[in-house]
């Protein structure tokens, strides 16, 4: 797998979890998906935030 792949996997792997966020049942799910999507966010632009 080339870096080009790599990042298009993070990348929709961020938009799942995005969803997962929105459809959460509670604050507490929720802030644990919005952990990890900010985690990816910085994989994928280390610069942001």
């Amino acid at each position: 797998m080339d870096a080009d792949e790599l990042l298009r996997r993070i990348r929709v792997t961020r938009d799942w979890v995005h969803g997962q966020e929105q459809q959460a049942p509670d604050e507490m799910t929720a802030a644990a998906y919005e952990a990890v999507r900010r985690a990816l966010d910085k994989l994928i632009d280390p610069s942001s935030g």
